[in-house]
């Protein structure tokens, strides 16, 4: 078991896709879910969260405005700074977390449209940090995955017990995440998922059970289901 005695955490939420798949002018993260735009419903889960220090968010230097202007309408205390993101996500992320207060000892890097995460979630896993240094939410998978090959032939069919689907927030001690990203950086390594940056760079990640509703808004359908499960977290309140 690992101990980290410094416990102060800074969430960075990576919002500065392009939102492609989405279609449309507008960002995935300023289109209304129940009410409000996506990014609100993911900050104030953070703002919420009792383990999370402060907030950096990371975003397109074309969205500033709008974004601040979010995080002024839905009284978001937590956040430090708004800082514009990188070429890609791992350059992203690197600009979030050089925003972060120095004497910062944990890292929650979340995808800005997973806006459905709770903040007993991120507590949740935040500790499991604590506890191991490095850990991710993620659930079990629920489908046969089949391995196959560039022509669309199955090669192989791993066991599914063995399988996880993994999601944000992933939080890092913020010493190991920096060496992690230097090494990556000296080697020309570019990764979309910092676990694996992790992972490379020799250091194990522990799961943390997460939620199927933790789903990642890209497309217009993802958007419609994500308004169904929080009308129905409404009803059940």
């Amino acid at each position: 078991m690992i101990s980290f005695s410094n416990r102060s955490v800074c969430a960075v939420v990576v919002a500065a896709g392009n939102s492609t798949r989405m279609g449309g002018t507008i960002n995935k993260q300023l289109l209304p879910l129940c009410g409000k735009p996506v990014i609100a419903h993911t900050l104030q889960a953070f703002d919420h969260a009792r383990k999370v220090d402060e907030i950096v968010v990371v975003c397109r230097v074309q969205e500033k405005p709008a974004i601040q202007l979010v995080i002024q309408d839905y009284g978001i205390q937590k956040v430090k700074a708004l800082v514009e993101g990188g070429a890609t996500r791992q350059q992203s992320v690197w600009r979030g977390v050089q925003a972060s207060s120095p004497d910062i000892g944990y890292l929650a890097i979340h995808d800005g449209a997973r806006a459905l995460i709770r903040p007993v979630e991120i507590d949740r896993v935040i500790e499991d940090a604590f506890q191991w240094g490095c850990s991710t939410l993620a659930v079990p998978v629920k489908d046969t995955i089949k391995i196959a090959n560039q022509r669309g032939w199955v090669i192989e069919t791993p066991n599914r017990s063995s399988l996880w689907s993994i999601q944000t927030p992933q939080v890092f001690e913020k010493i190991g995440y920096q060496q992690a990203m230097q090494q990556a950086r000296k080697e020309g390594a570019d990764y979309t998922d910092d676990c694996q940056l992790m992972e490379h760079c020799g250091r194990n990640v522990h799961l943390c059970m997460g939620s199927y509703e933790n789903n990642k808004i890209t497309t217009a359908d993802d958007l419609a289901v994500a308004e169904i499960i929080l009308q129905k977290r409404e009803e059940s309140k």
